[in-house]
């Protein structure tokens, strides 16, 4: 009588689970940031959809608090400024919402990270091109086949599914770990 609902937490399950295999890359983006964050950097996320709501979500836990007090990180959803994005859409167009406040904004040694389920996000694309242009470091997360994405990135997680409920159900877990590893080394410096 509930075998689907069962049947999507079992998929949950086996995809979290997958996410086993990308410790180091988890390990090797939340080092990344800690060490920009060090030298003073700035991190810049941004999707589209859902993706834009994890990517506000990934900025509020670096800038407010994640588990702990410390101090506040410096981090930046491009998907939040209505009146950028209405302007540089209808000025512009679409394709280049993120890329060019990244040309605005984005300093060598800052670090951008895109979350596009496909990675085929033609506004995503074009913003890891810039990024790529202005030296910033990139992340990428995406889902199974990363699109052309996974190869615009210095690192990216490919979670190993299509649906984008799945993947970006993993993203949440795998972002929020990142964000546990970045904590706990800023609570250590500040002490």
């Amino acid at each position: 009588m509930n075998d689907d609902i069962l049947r999507q937490i079992e998929e949950h399950a086996r995809c979290a689970a997958s996410l086993t295999r990308d410790a180091s890359t988890l390990a090797r983006i939340a080092d990344q940031l800690l060490e920009a964050f060090r030298r003073g950097r700035r991190l810049y996320v941004f999707g589209n959809g859902g993706s834009a709501a994890d990517a506000q979500h990934i900025a509020a836990e670096l800038v407010g608090r994640f588990k702990v007090d410390r101090r506040g990180l410096p981090a930046v959803a491009l998907s939040t400024d209505t009146s950028s994005l209405t302007a540089i859409s209808n000025d512009l167009g679409f394709e280049r919402v993120f890329a060019r406040q990244i040309e605005a904004l984005v300093a060598p040694g800052d670090v951008v990270w895109a979350l596009s389920v496909s990675g085929r996000s033609p506004n995503v694309l074009a913003a890891l091109r810039s990024a790529g242009q202005r030296g910033a470091w990139r992340i990428g997360f995406t889902g199974r086949t990363g699109g052309r994405l996974a190869e615009l990135c210095e690192a990216c997680l490919r979670v190993d599914h299509e649906s984008s409920d799945r993947v970006q159900e993993v993203h949440q877990l795998a972002y929020h770990i990142i964000c546990d590893r970045i904590e706990r080394a800023v609570s250590q410096d500040d002490s």
